[in-house]
């Protein structure tokens, strides 16, 4: 049974037999994700995303980091002009030394580009529940998938949000396997995000003092999971969180904002809040970047 307006079994607190597990694969079998809760009318954000006070109230920045930002980058220059391609490399130094994460604009991927891909994303999760189910898999192998919260079985709530993956490299999905609503501006995003992601390694090579093409080298750069996410309206949003805390385990992840905002950061044990500038990306250097370096 998932919940819907009148599943009043699943409304948070009013049942002391409340059978979580049975919850947790109801919603997943439903193939219908958050979305399907808030198309089928939910009122009550079930208890199987609830999550304590103290977790949403970890993630509220303080007074004096609210007008402190992560650094933007300029990348205009980097590919003809020595010195202005040396000044980036420095920023890239700091920004990946004191934050871990930046943003960067004059990207070579173009505004509309980027505003497509949101929009290509919202017309997926958007059109009717029985061609998303299509899509819904717990198949990680499998290179175009649908579903919402890839541990749902292991964390302690689940987050408010549904996802849309693809495996786009170094072996992307066959044409036909793209959901047809969203193929050409996913394929179009995926090649001009590849080519940023040399562009990247490369300055955080040389920003380690490395050969330019050290961490291509590497292999870094192989592959692409393209995760686009999509967060529901919320009936309740003081229950329950779209992203809970966590480090990302990827090399490096460009993320795409919405003009929605929402992302945080912990810099010097402060949350920061990023609000979205539009046509930038930000960069999040991951574990694994951390590590091989």
């Amino acid at each position: 049974m998932v919940a819907t307006s009148t599943d009043g079994l699943f409304e948070a607190g009013t049942v002391s037999s409340y059978d979580r597990k049975s919850e947790m694969k109801a919603f997943d079998d439903s193939k219908a994700g958050v979305q399907g809760l808030v198309e089928n009318g939910v009122t009550k954000v079930p208890p199987m995303f609830c999550c304590e006070q103290s977790s949403l109230n970890d993630g509220s920045p303080s007074e004096s980091c609210s007008k402190i930002s992560i650094p933007i980058i300029d990348l205009t220059g980097i590919h003809d002009d020595p010195i202005l391609r040396s000044d980036v490399v420095g920023k890239v130094r700091y920004a990946s030394e004191k934050w871990g994460f930046f943003q960067v604009i004059n990207h070579g991927i173009p505004t509309h580009v980027l505003d497509e891909m949101i929009k290509g994303t919202c017309k997926f999760h958007q059109q009717d529940a029985n061609v998303r189910k299509e899509y819904y898999t717990r198949d990680f192998s499998r290179k175009v998938s649908y579903l919402s919260n890839y541990t749902l079985y292991e964390d302690p709530y689940a987050d408010w949000r549904d996802t849309l993956a693809f495996s786009m490299a170094p072996h992307p999905p066959q044409f036909e396997e793209f959901p047809s609503v969203c193929r050409d501006i996913v394929i179009e995003y995926s090649k001009k995000t590849m080519v940023l992601g040399y562009a990247l390694f490369e300055l955080l090579s040389e920003s380690l003092g490395l050969n330019r093409f050290h961490l291509k080298e590497m292999g870094c750069a192989e592959g692409l999971l393209q995760l686009c996410h999509y967060y529901p309206p919320c009936p309740e949003p003081q229950l329950t969180m779209g992203n809970k805390q966590h480090s990302d385990g990827n090399v490096m992840t460009i993320l795409l904002q919405d003009q929605m905002g929402g992302l945080q950061v912990l810099h010097d044990n402060q949350w920061i809040n990023v609000p979205p500038l539009h046509g930038a990306l930000v960069v999040n250097i991951g574990d694994l970047l951390q590590c091989s370096t």
